[in-house]
């Protein structure tokens, strides 16, 4: 995806870890999305002691997850506009802190089912303007020859922290309430928060910010047009969201699939994560790898790879029958997704001017939202309709033209750019 570059002394997982800054940002990151998962499992826990109407009481876990999601298809390109604006690491302190004292008034207040929607819908529409900032802030703590290493570390603890914190969360809300302290759960994911902005607050981070354009009254639609329309005309990010978008509709999708899959190669349907968990160790081993070894090779064509790896996968699910073999699919595919995500995320960083960022990842995080929304509402009706296999050949089909398309675009413009 991006030109081969000489390796250097300076470069890898050992030069990143030597330095302190982007230590406390990487951290930070991992503490603040550890607090996110622990904060939804805890929402969900919340639902026994709160008066949830009986109308709503089957559904009342979609409920929240609709609730935390709306603010990021809603906010997450106009946040954008924030974070050009005003430095990014105050963006992301401030953001941390915000969201550990909604989490703390959730004692204070009624225990309403209407009260826990709007603590987890506000907490939301914060994180919608925490992702770009920090997506912003890491080519501005890391050197231009380490910055394909430090997205893979992040990708890498990203999808980390979904297992851990999801894993551990039961046992760590668990161990805390039998404490007995009213309060005590709550009490915990806002210190990860208010670690997290303390983590955030030992950051240095040297940005041109013009306090005339501070100062300057926000137009949001004018800004939002401007951000939109220089994507459109830059064709090499208008490829690279559009690959990042079937690349988070393809792994959004797998969840949904490996519940109709459960039956095919022997398990229970509630037992769908064992399906799950090879993909996201597939991603993280592979962000791994392009980790170390991204600046010595070609990187231009680890997108294309990766969607020629993922399609095949999807072909190949349509008549696994084995466990085993379902495991080994599910991990090829997560690390066929580890190349596209990180060399295109790269690109995107490296091909953005620095007053341009915070406009350009509001609305590819609004873009990705969108994506991984599709499938969720799509994939399980297709599936009742047209039957598992139809839908896995016409995913492999997309996927390998998307591919396609989008990565013999995005090698046209890079020729053209040399």
């Amino acid at each position: 995806m991006l030109p081969p570059k000489t390796p250097t002394e300076a470069s890898g997982f050992k030069a990143l870890l030597k330095s302190p800054q982007f230590l406390f940002l990487w951290t930070g990151q991992v503490v603040s999305q550890i607090a996110d998962k622990i904060s939804t499992v805890m929402s969900i826990a919340l639902l026994t002691t709160y008066n949830v109407p009986i109308k709503y009481a089957a559904s009342s876990s979609s409920y929240l997850f609709v609730a935390t999601t709306i603010p990021a298809i809603l906010f997450g390109a106009a946040a954008g506009i924030f974070v050009d604006r005003y430095p990014k690491k105050k963006i992301m302190v401030i953001a941390d802190i915000i969201r550990g004292c909604l989490i703390l008034l959730l004692p204070i207040l009624p225990k309403e089912f209407a009260v826990l929607l709007l603590i987890n819908f506000l907490t939301s529409t914060v994180t919608q303007a925490f992702a770009p900032a920090e997506q912003s802030a890491i080519p501005l703590v890391v050197k231009p020859e380490n910055l394909l290493t430090a997205n893979a570390l992040f990708a890498t603890t990203s999808t980390g922290s979904v297992i851990v914190g999801f894993g551990i969360a039961p046992t760590i809300l668990g161990a805390v309430t039998q404490l007995g302290q009213n309060g005590s759960r709550e009490i915990l994911v806002a210190s990860l928060y208010f670690i997290a902005a303390g983590l955030g607050q030992l950051v240095k981070v040297h940005e041109p910010i013009d306090p005339h354009h501070q100062s300057q009254r926000v137009n949001p639609w004018r800004e939002l047009k401007v951000g939109f329309y220089y994507i459109c005309d830059n064709k090499l990010l208008l490829s690279a969201m559009l690959q990042l978008a079937v690349f988070s509709a393809t792994i959004a999708a797998l969840p949904v699939l490996a519940v109709k899959l459960t039956a095919e190669v022997g398990l229970k349907t509630e037992e769908f994560g064992f399906l799950v968990a090879p993909a996201g160790i597939g991603l993280v081993l592979g962000a791994g790898i392009i980790g170390h070894f991204g600046n010595r090779i070609q990187q231009q064509s680890l997108p294309l790879i990766g969607f020629v790896g993922m399609s095949a996968v999807l072909a190949t699910f349509t008549f696994v029958q084995s466990l085993w073999l379902g495991l080994v699919c599910a991990g090829i595919l997560g690390l066929g997704a580890s190349l596209v995500a990180v060399p295109v995320q790269t690109l995107i960083q490296e091909r953005t001017p620095e007053l341009m960022r915070g406009k350009v990842f509001g609305f590819q995080n609004n873009a990705v939202n969108i994506a991984v929304a599709v499938p969720l509402v799509l994939a399980g009706s297709l599936t009742e309709r047209f039957g598992l296999q139809p839908v896995l050949w016409g995913m492999s089909f997309i996927v390998t033209i998307a591919g396609i398309l989008a990565w013999n675009s995005t090698r046209h413009v890079l020729e053209d750019g040399v």
